[in-house]
């Protein structure tokens, strides 16, 4: 019974680390800039490695193959997120620089698109309302 249970913990860990590898991929082509893409994949690579080496140790057992696979997660959670850090310092040194935007000019866009959004939202009722669309 624990041996069926642990077989389909595993396959789970696994599918999601495999789900949350193929997410990371997808997010590297489709957005937009440098920053973006580097986020998704430092992200998505850190989870999904803790999840399919979390199912991979639940398929080892207790041996020494239990061992190197803690010793690699260990290693892959120290290196992940520094390689990130590291990439995104050396872009932001070089030409890759992250667009100066002020804290007022952020609230300003946040305003327009909501008060844009209420209007829209505002428009469409009204149009239901004469049309006698809505009950």
């Amino acid at each position: 019974m624990i041996d069926l249970l642990l077989h389909y913990a595993s396959g789970l860990l696994l599918l999601l680390g495999c789900f949350f590898m193929l997410t990371g991929a997808v997010g590297v082509l489709r957005f937009p800039d440098f920053y973006s893409r580097m986020h998704a994949a430092g992200v998505t690579d850190t989870l999904a490695t803790f999840l399919i080496i979390s199912g991979l140790m639940l398929t080892a057992g207790w041996s020494l193959a239990l061992f190197k696979l803690a010793l690699i997660m260990l290693f892959i959670f120290f290196t992940s997120p520094t390689a990130s850090h590291a990439l995104a310092r050396s872009a932001q040194l070089s030409d890759l620089r992250l667009a100066q935007v002020s804290a007022e000019e952020n609230l300003d866009e946040a305003l327009q698109a909501q008060s844009s959004t209420a209007q829209d939202s505002e428009l469409s009722t009204e149009a239901e309302i004469t049309d006698g669309t809505r009950a």
